[in-house]
């Protein structure tokens, strides 16, 4: 076995060839045997040179490992396999008995040796054993026999791989297949260090990186894993796999590995995207990045002096991917070619076929003739589905934009000098917007439909995201009424958006934390806890210091008590559960306090409240932060916490006084979209009430 730095190795010097290609691995849909073939066509153009076949949802790979193929399953393995040797691609098959099998039993042993056995048949001459996504517990008859579940899979993985006469290439992918999943650590992995030392030199371990779904794997952390496994391994690579999300796709570049990476590992495999077609980028810039040590490479990709890699551009090598592609999306699908031959002895569907085309008369509408798709809208098609942990950049400006236009619209109308740069960068959006739909357009008449129809579900989302937002800030500028998509109580389906899946998310405190991009940047961290006794002072002092106290001497009589006031002063306590403070590395910064009954809050500063507006906001809610607190997520967050508990208390509905010289709270619920304002007699001038059902 060779040690990691000499894993890249000339195959006429004795070194085997570095691994370099696609897995098929992901969960859902198996890609047809069509598809597989015009993959290995792909492979061989570009330079790649393996596929594994490893798809979840094929029975016969996991479910039903015992199963032998049927004479038809076998047929087509064998010309698959067939098609693979043709086209120099070393076609590797895996096998998951993982879910089910008793490594202790020579009988499920045997099994899993008759069915290597019959696609060794087939012509197959190398394999896999997978133990991914299983659960770590062995069974009892296991625990006798194994004294560890590594030990386990290390036998029956020398077992197979002997049995088959020790193949050139065979794999292993562990349980423990990254970093994150090492107990307490890589280096420290009874785990790892038991398939390091008593798996056979011969078999290759796969390895995914720090994570699932690695963002970076550096050169050091290949330099670790290497030095527990004793051997370099092979990297599957889900930087392009989809299979976790069904709203997102993969379209760019393969970035964040360096091609130092390169001498220290067995090779490299990507997982990608679920959908066929749209996997072109993914596997084209693999295929350039393998190549980027090589004067070829170097011919392919020129580096620029702006680059961190000497050898491999991230974004000439997806510009280069991209016009390959463009050139398929051109070019007539091969379906539309096999439905044509089919159907050629048939009379044709077309009965007007002799006569002359149609030719619109004065004053009708002219033929709708679509423009040809270019580069630059694969490029933007690119950017708005670009990579798990990375935005392409037109979408980053898009939301920024978006963001600013969003938080500035109020200083935009208030201010002269403020309004022009307002409606310019407005204008600039808008023209961003319709270069999507623009796209969406072109996209939608390419000749090409099997990579349309991969497409099409997600660029008809994002052309909808898109319009919303669009509409929106048309909204804020004030050109014409409000759009019903979005301000309308009442919308459409495609108002709003993700299902029951968005639905449950959206109630979640922590929904959108997680966001690539952060509403504003967040760099503060802060805890929300609940209220205890001893947060009474610190409370105290926000209220007063937000009431414009100097230094805490005296109260602004001239100011005409709110309900809440009481609350906040603790003078009235807050209801169980409906009490909670917000923390920075200074102390309490903030607080969010609620009665579920506020008639006591009312009566004690003597406020006449109608018994229609208690009937339909019958508890009382108040929140404050301190100003440096310049997020307003954490305040966010409580006030969804509270509302939350007082739903539970089974409250129909909750208020809240705010002044309006008070701008910064006023904004804040406006902002939250669900406090609307409330008529409520006998209200000082001053004061302004906002309520939310429940």
């Amino acid at each position: 076995m060779s040690e990691p730095g000499s894993a890249r190795g000339q195959t006429q010097t004795g070194a085997r060839r570095f691994i370099s290609g696609v897995v098929e691995g992901f969960y859902g849909r198996p890609w047809t045997m069509e598809q597989r073939t015009e993959l290995f066509k792909r492979e061989q153009k570009w330079g790649l040179n393996t596929y594994l076949y490893a798809p979840k949802d094929d029975y016969k790979h996991r479910m039903y490992w015992r199963d032998l193929y049927s004479p038809q399953e076998a047929e087509q393995l064998i010309a698959l396999i067939s098609a693979a040797k043709k086209h120099d691609i070393e076609f590797i098959y895996a096998i998951s008995p993982g879910l089910d099998v008793t490594f202790s039993n020579p009988k499920e042993v045997a099994a899993l040796k008759r069915k290597l056995d019959q696609v060794k048949e087939f012509g197959c001459r190398s394999f896999s054993l997978l133990f991914d996504d299983i659960e770590t517990e062995m069974c009892p008859a296991d625990k006798q026999a194994f004294s560890s579940f590594a030990h386990a899979q290390v036998a029956i993985t020398n077992a197979v791989y002997q049995h088959l006469g020790e193949p050139e290439t065979f794999l292993f992918c562990p349980t423990d297949y990254c970093a994150a999943f090492c107990t307490p650590s890589v280096s420290q992995s009874a785990y790892l260090h038991t398939v390091g030392e008593k798996l056979l030199p011969g078999v290759d371990i796969l390895w995914t990186g720090p994570k699932v779904v690695s963002h970076k794997i550096s050169v050091e952390s290949i330099e670790e894993v290497s030095s527990v496994l004793k051997r370099a391994p092979v990297i599957w690579d889900n930087i392009h796999a989809n299979d976790y999300d069904p709203q997102r796709l993969f379209l760019g570049p393969f970035k964040d590995r360096p091609t130092e990476l390169i001498p220290k590992l067995r090779g490299v495999l990507t997982n990608p995207n679920c959908e066929f077609y749209p996997n072109f980028v993914a596997i084209h810039t693999l295929a350039t990045w393998c190549k980027a040590t090589t004067d070829e490479g170097q011919r392919d990709v020129e580096m620029g002096d702006e680059e961190q890699d000497p050898c491999y551009s991230p974004q000439k090598a997806l510009t280069l991917a991209l016009t390959d592609w463009l050139q398929e999306f051109l070019s007539t699908d091969q379906s539309g070619a096999r439905l044509k031959k089919e159907s050629s002895d048939e009379e044709p569907m077309q009965t007007d076929m002799g006569e002359s085309a149609y030719v619109p008369g004065p004053g009708e509408n002219p033929l709708y003739t679509a423009e040809p798709l270019t580069l630059d809208d694969l490029k933007l098609l690119s950017d708005l589905f670009y990579l798990p942990y990375e935005h392409g950049p037109t979408a980053r400006t898009m939301l920024q934009e978006l963001d600013w236009l969003k938080n500035n619209s109020r200083a935009a109308a208030a201010e002269t000098d403020k309004t022009a740069e307002w409606c310019s960068r407005a204008q600039q959006f808008d023209g961003m917007c319709e270069a999507v739909v623009q796209m969406f357009n072109r996209l939608s008449n390419a000749p090409n439909r099997s990579i349309l129809y991969d497409l099409y579900n997600y660029i008809c989302d994002i052309k909808s995201g898109v319009g919303l937002a669009r509409a929106y800030v048309k909204t804020l500028g004030g050109q014409g009424q409000p759009s019903a998509q979005i301000m309308n109580d009442d919308p459409e389906p495609w108002g709003f958006r993700g299902g029951l899946s968005g639905e449950f998310q959206r109630m979640l405190p922590c929904h959108g934390n997680r966001d690539l991009f952060r509403h504003p940047p967040m760099t503060e961290v802060y805890c929300m806890r609940p209220y205890c006794p001893e947060d009474k002072t610190e409370v105290q002092m926000i209220f007063r210091e937000m009431q414009g106290e100097e230094g805490g001497k005296g109260p602004l009589l001239t100011q005409p008590p709110l309900i809440c006031d009481s609350l906040s002063a603790g003078e009235i306590p807050p209801s169980p559960q409906c009490a909670l403070v917000l923390e920075d590395e200074i102390g309490v910064c903030g607080y969010a306090l609620a009665v579920t009954d506020a008639r006591p809050a009312a009566a004690k500063i003597q406020r006449a409240v109608s018994d229609s507006v208690f009937k339909d906001f019958p508890s009382l809610v108040t929140v404050q932060v301190l100003p440096r607190v310049t997020d307003p997520s954490p305040a966010k967050r409580m006030i969804g916490r509270l509302l939350s508990s007082i739903r539970s208390s089974g409250s129909r509905g909750v208020f809240c006084e705010l002044r309006q010289s008070d701008r910064r709270m006023l904004d804040f619920y406006t902002k939250l979209g669900s406090f609307k304002p409330i008529k409520m007699a006998g209200l000082p001038r001053d004061i302004v009430a906002m309520g939310t059902s429940l």
